[in-house]
């Protein structure tokens, strides 16, 4: 391989200069070669200055991450830091793109940084279980201040040029297409003056002059980092630079992130880093198969999910068609649109022109003519066969030819849909989550005969939409459906044996979902799907219905709600409960937390192995990114077959034994070897 790094003259400056395609990951070659350029320019005394930029599209955009849990090769990225901080030269750092993470690093450790305008910056390691390794959470504090560094880096979200000159993280902005000459000028402007180190700044006295920053901070971000061990870390660093001497305060940084790598969090966020993109892969699809340009879409149903969809393609400045039976019920959705668009103006994300612009690529009718020049139709009709199939005759019949047709259905099977139509090929399933113009997964479900190039066309307007893909075959209730089944019914059989409903939703919460099974019914509405008749009763479910207990819409469902809707356990309930138990002749036992959770996920973890071995997923991670993206899976455990990894696959089949539940011989047979793959 040729040497990434390369250095030229000009004049009395050293552009020393990364070429690491596709992002300058800070790879050992990069690293070694960036401390040998470094170490050339402050031996030579006809050189004055040095800056540090890349080619390509951006600055360092972070670590190798390639080489996690590798032996570690020198130099070190700390090493090679320190050693270019110790220069009393002037060491300045051009940056474009994104500097993030190490890049960052690389950053801080410069005497100067300037930037062009559309550059970011930023500490995203948290977002792999981690902190940054080089003495990032030591030197952005004592350069920017505690208050200004631990939004950086606790949330890891990168921030803009513009700001990161206003927090004193970026000395100067300078031209888009005058990086490296701007670069140089300022460099030659420092020579002569003593050079700024980051780690002698002295702006962390913020922290120490007002210790509750650090506990304020952690209470309004409490909501985002529960559970992850990650973001307390990052706050901890963040505090002793302000506590301890710079060394020892980078030795702190050490411990901490040695902690967090070995760890099972941020191995289980390492996956589902590589998993979310594994999932675009198809493996028998060939990656230069061409793809249908899609230039406007139809969505047939104007309701919750109809509109939802729409604002996707809106959004992404891709026109929308949107057809309804009723004006009405046209209007009511439209409408519907536009006041989330406006509740997002107001929260400031996006502006009034946007708003109208999304707004305006949207065309509503009642005319199924209307969508015969579409590129792709889904519809969001209702959950039924008879429906469905009507509808895709239909739209066999008035849409033009090579336009594909989405299914949204949640559960119905996509090939029994496209015998309604003369183009089974061009028929695909795009499940989409609701509320689906803000949940990222997209289930999409390929069809018997779905066409290489249909299914290639919807996982890339997956991402031009901002959601997260994976594929499914065709099953009853797919990948994150049918496993979600699994679960509905254990949690079912438990309170009739005795277990509290808010005791099986407790220990959801505690094993890091944001609702458990009777919290999310209550949400959804219990009433969803009843037959309406209250002298009709053979469920829990229907009795409540029938108790005018429809969830959190009116106040009462499984749980009794106040006006904040928090939620208390119902003696009315509880007796409901009790009645069918014991019609049902159980006799109810006390119930550990231990065995609530091990029946509520185990089952899960197996109907995903049945998935596997069916082929309805292409591999183990691709269930991990439904689970993550579409149900709140806590991020941290990796997703469910990860998690079922991480605590053995052998004691997940013990555990469906002892509970004398079905074991499939596809996990008995992983379960030897460890894992899935």
């Amino acid at each position: 391989m040729s040497d990434p790094i390369t250095s030229h003259r000009e004049g009395d400056v050293l552009v020393v200069v990364s070429n690491n395609p596709p992002v300058n990951a800070l790879g050992q070659a990069v690293r070694a070669g960036l401390k040998r350029e470094i170490e050339a320019g402050l031996a030579d005394d006809g050189v004055k200055a040095i800056v540090i930029r890349c080619d390509g599209r951006t600055f360092f955009a972070g670590a190798d991450i390639t080489e996690f849990g590798k032996p570690p090769m020198g130099p070190s990225l700390p090493e090679t830091l320190d050693a270019m901080e110790a220069s009393d030269k002037p060491v300045v750092a051009a940056i474009h793109g994104t500097a993030l993470g190490g890049g960052c690093e690389v950053a801080l450790a410069c005497h100067y940084r300037v930037a062009v305008p559309s550059a970011k910056l930023g500490l995203p390691e948290v977002k792999l279980g981690l902190i940054p390794g080089a003495a990032g959470t030591q030197r952005m504090p004592r350069l920017v201040g505690a208050e200004a560094a631990l939004p950086l880096v606790v949330g890891g979200d990168p921030i803009s040029a513009k700001k990161a000159e206003a927090i004193g993280l970026v000395d100067a902005i300078v031209g888009e297409d005058s990086l490296e000459a701007d670069a140089v000028a300022f460099a030659r402007s420092k020579v002569g003056q003593p050079v700024p180190r980051a780690s002698e700044g002295t702006a962390n006295q913020d922290g120490v002059k007002n210790p509750a920053l650090f506990d304020d901070f952690r209470h309004k971000q409490a909501r985002k980092i529960r559970g992850f061990d990650a973001p307390n870390a990052a706050i901890e660093a963040v505090k002793a630079a302000g506590e301890m001497p710079y060394a020892e305060g980078v030795k702190k940084e050490r411990e901490l992130f040695m902690k967090l790598m070995t760890g099972t969090q941020s191995a289980a966020m390492r996956h589902y880093f590589f998993a979310e993109r594994a999932a675009n892969k198809i493996d028998d699809v060939p990656a230069d198969t061409p793809l249908i340009p899609i230039r406007k879409v139809g969505v047939i149903g104007a309701g919750t999910m109809g509109g939802g969809i729409s604002m996707n393609f809106l959004s992404a400045g891709i026109p929308v068609t949107i057809l309804e039976m009723q004006q009405d019920a046209l209007d009511r959705g439209t409408g519907t649109m536009r006041r989330n668009y406006e509740n997002t103006a107001k929260r400031g994300r996006m502006t009034a022109e946007q708003v109208e612009g999304a707004m305006g690529l949207l065309t509503p009718t009642l005319d199924y003519a209307d969508l015969a020049d579409c590129d792709l139709v889904i519809e969001a009709v209702y959950e039924s066969m008879d429906v469905k199939k009507e509808v895709f005759a239909k739209l066999d019949e008035v849409v033009k030819e090579g336009a594909i047709l989405a299914s949204n259905t949640s559960y119905l099977d996509i090939d029994e849909i496209a015998t309604a139509t003369k183009r089974p090929g061009y028929v695909i399933g795009l499940h989409f989550f609701s509320p689906a113009n803000v949940m990222k997964l997209l289930e999409v479900v390929r069809g018997r005969e779905t066409r290489d190039d249909v299914l290639a066309t919807s996982m890339a307007l997956s991402k031009k939409i901002g959601k997260v893909a994976a594929v499914s075959g065709v099953c009853p209730g797919f990948i994150g459906n049918r496993m979600l089944s699994k679960r509905q019914e254990q949690a079912n059989a438990l309170i009739m044996e005795g277990a509290n409903y808010w005791d099986v939703d407790d220990v959801l919460l505690e094993f890091g979902f944001p609702m458990g099974p009777f919290q999310m019914g209550d949400l959804a509405g219990i009433d969803i799907g009843w037959h309406r008749d209250p002298s009709k009763v053979t469920t829990v479910r229907e009795a409540l219905c029938a108790a005018g207990r429809f969830g959190q819409k009116n106040g009462k469902g499984f749980y009794d709600y106040d006006e904040a809707r928090n939620r208390t356990p119902s003696d009315e309930v509880k007796g409901i409960i009790a009645d069918f138990a014991a019609k049902e002749g159980k006799q109810a036992r006390d119930i550990s937390k231990d065995e609530i959770r091990e029946r509520l996920l185990y089952p899960m973890v197996n109907e995903g192995a049945k998935i596997l071995e069916e082929g309805m997923a292409q591999r183990a991670s691709d269930i991990d990114v439904v689970w993550i993206n579409g149900y709140g899976w806590p991020l941290y455990t990796g997703g469910p077959m990860h998690w079922a990894e991480t605590i053995g696959l052998d004691t997940v089949v013990s555990g469906l034994e002892k509970h004398d539940l079905p074991v499939s011989d596809y996990l008995r047979e992983k379960a030897k070897a460890g894992k899935f793959a």
